[in-house]
């Protein structure tokens, strides 16, 4: 394990001091032993694509506390290890985090199947815990200092799906059957039951019902059988790797469908998108922000416009529009408590973060008593117009449009899903 706290921070340093107002830069600096903050991140293997962004808007984060003064007029440090996108690496760092580091405060790193392992860690030393992209961990822990930043809620199963399911049966003529598709893991085995409980609600005969495994390389096959199964609509939910595996495989099968898309995580990355460019067109996904006007907090704009110059140096994703925003947030919300608090308490903390709303990037936000958000966010978009393989086309607004929830739509269905179609 390698210990990457500080690489590279100099330059950020003088990057994010440039966009600190003066008056902001000119208060007392912090001093004393810093409040260290520890935790694992995906910086290699097949998570790294959203780990790298993550790790660079915790660090924007870090900038922007320090220059204004610290935590309880302390430096903040961050100390993180790359767990390589590997599940089996997190407790060994969590417990040298711990008992050798001795950081002051734990997060977790990107993704479901890198918080779990982590729990059990915490839990046993009653840290608090903030977590980023986790989806349904602590249903079975119940674990009362965890902490999810993500929108999916507490009741995943009642409504992942929701947004996908309610645009499918606005639609006319209206759907009558369904595929599922999934990655054998295990936020897209609770997305795929969300997907099976909101279908069977609906009268959609689900005509096609399989997980493949983590090792499938050949995606053919999986959507020849999906084409046999003759379904009206597709709810898929993969990882970047098997997304683009996907997608080229219905993009040759020239597949048509009333509707496709779901959890297929991979379009969010930037590089993904320019990969794939037109084979996204009026694909349906699962997203948790979009460039459009009606999704618009205060920060927002305005982190996304300091990360991608950043970004750029420290081989980021370059849009920044999936991950930084939620990970910046994350750091919101422990600043938020522990400013409140005074002192760092774990239970203090823990309490702080049920009692209270912090204000963040991505809007106010509130937990409940999992930890998850009160008021659940699943966004679905559409991609639409997409043309060749430019990046700039992904900046504005009208590329991946909002239909679901209401409040932040911003455009509207365009069917079917025929791959390749603009």
């Amino acid at each position: 394990m390698e210990a990457i706290s500080r690489r590279n921070f100099g330059r950020l340093a003088v990057a994010a001091a440039a966009t600190v107002p003066a008056t902001v830069r000119s208060q007392t600096a912090p001093s004393g032993p810093p409040i260290r903050i520890g935790y694992s991140m995906s910086l290699s293997g097949g998570l790294a694509g959203n780990g790298r962004p993550a790790l660079l808007a915790h660090r924007i984060w870090a900038e922007d506390v320090n220059s204004k003064g610290g935590l309880l007029g302390r430096p903040v440090e961050l100390v993180h290890y790359d767990d390589q996108s590997t599940g089996a690496q997190v407790p060994g760092i969590y417990t040298k985090l711990i008992d050798v580091d001795k950081v002051d405060l734990v997060i977790s790193g990107y993704a479901t199947a890198i918080i779990a392992p982590a729990m059990p860690i915490v839990m046993q030393r009653n840290m608090a815990f903030v977590s980023l992209f986790g989806t349904g961990v602590n249903t079975d822990f119940k674990y009362d200092r965890y902490f999810s930043i993500n929108p999916t809620g507490s009741n995943v199963k009642e409504t992942f799906a929701k947004g996908f399911m309610d645009i499918a049966m606005a639609m006319e003529p209206r759907p009558r059957s369904i595929a599922l598709v999934n990655l054998d893991s295990d936020f897209h085995q609770r997305t795929a039951e969300s997907a099976r409980f909101l279908a069977r609600q609906h009268g959609l005969r689900i005509v096609y019902d399989r997980a493949y495994p983590p090792s499938t390389v050949d995606f053919t096959p999986i959507i020849r059988s999906v084409q046999a199964a003759r379904p009206d609509i597709v709810f898929i939910g993969s990882y970047p790797p098997d997304t683009a595996g996907l997608l080229r495989a219905a993009s040759e099968l020239r597949v048509n469908f009333q509707m496709m898309g779901g959890p297929m995580i991979g379009p969010h990355i930037t590089a993904q998108k320019l990969q794939l460019g037109p084979i996204l067109n009026n694909l349906v996904v699962w997203d948790v922000y979009a460039p459009e006007p009606t999704l618009q907090f205060p920060g927002t704009q305005a982190l996304i416009e300091r990360y991608q110059p950043l970004a750029a140096k420290e081989n980021a994703d370059a849009l920044g529009h999936y991950v930084p925003p939620l990970a910046y947030s994350q750091m919101q919300v422990l600043e938020q408590a522990v400013k409140r608090v005074g002192k760092i308490d774990q239970a203090a903390l823990a309490a702080d973060m049920h009692a209270n709303q912090f204000d963040t990037v991505i809007g106010p936000l509130r937990f409940d008593a999992l930890g998850e958000w009160t008021e659940e966010r699943n966004l679905y978009t559409q991609y639409q117009g997409v043309q060749g393989n430019g990046i700039d086309q992904f900046r504005k607004a009208g590329t991946q449009v909002i239909l679901y929830p209401a409040r932040y739509k911003s455009g509207d269905l365009r069917k079917p899903y025929t791959a390749g179609a603009a």
